[in-house]
């Protein structure tokens, strides 16, 4: 008996030890799977931060664009919506440049076409037994309208203080850089009034950063050669241009 007991026991200790060796082994190959993941991470990073990416972005142009509803009307992730919105502005652009309507002639046009359609059903409604039209009322709620105005304050103090930061002369390229940009809006504004500029804008929000986002890697390619180019004729025109401009004020001078 005691015989037995001890080769029951020795089986035990032998089944015990392989599973044992069998869980050793399965973390060990476990902990190697995870140092293989995370050099695999490490080194897609390393690539992803060698790429270059338009304006310097790290982010996808969803999250660029703010993410949410906004963001998804810009990239037509909610087609019925974004085609609405440029039918819509379509439609408005049309009226005012194709068929020379004025503001003021097409707001009062649809609020006595509107008005009339209303009245009319309001009080046929009792002779032909149809429910009379339910009218929303409504209402701005206060917060959205504080919320877009404090909005709107802090990007006009911010391009204020832009323009006055440039105005000082702290920054000679940016300063060259808003010279060109508005000199350019000003030859399309005397090209195109404000109405069909304004619709220009609103179509290529709506069309360019989809394109941007299909054919992404083409165009960073494209912008990053065009950035080496444009450095190479900046760095060429500071050094015969620019390094001879006296900028900043005078240090070390006393008035007599």
């Amino acid at each position: 008996m005691a015989d037995h007991a001890g080769d029951n026991d020795s089986f035990v200790d032998s089944v015990m030890d392989k599973v044992n060796d069998k869980l050793h082994g399965h973390d060990h190959s476990s902990s190697d799977s995870e140092d293989e993941k995370k050099v695999k991470k490490l080194s897609v990073d390393a690539v992803k931060s060698k790429i270059y990416r338009l304006f310097g972005r790290e982010r996808p142009v969803h999250k660029v664009l703010g993410g949410g509803k906004p963001a998804d009307i810009f990239l037509w992730r909610d087609k019925k919506v974004t085609a609405g919105m440029l039918g819509f502005a379509t439609v408005i652009w049309a009226l005012f440049e194709l068929l020379e309507y004025h503001l003021l002639t097409l707001v009062c046009h649809i609020l006595i076409v509107s008005l009339a359609v209303l009245f009319l059903w309001s009080n046929a409604s009792a002779f032909i037994n149809t429910a009379p039209p339910q009218i929303p009322e409504v209402v701005l709620p206060k917060d959205i309208v504080l919320g877009v105005a404090s909005a709107l304050r802090i990007e006009i103090n911010r391009a204020l203080e832009i323009l006055r930061s440039i105005a000082c002369g702290k920054d000679l390229k940016k300063f060259l850089v808003v010279i060109v940009g508005l000199w350019v809006v000003s030859i399309l504004g005397n090209i195109l009034n404000f109405l069909t500029l304004f619709y220009i804008v609103f179509v290529l929000l709506h069309t360019v950063p989809v394109l941007y986002e299909k054919y992404e890697d083409k165009v960073d390619a494209f912008a990053e050669k065009a950035e080496a180019e444009i450095k190479k004729h900046y760095a060429v025109f500071d050094a015969n241009v620019l390094s001879k401009i006296p900028r900043g004020p005078l240090k070390g001078k006393k008035l007599a």
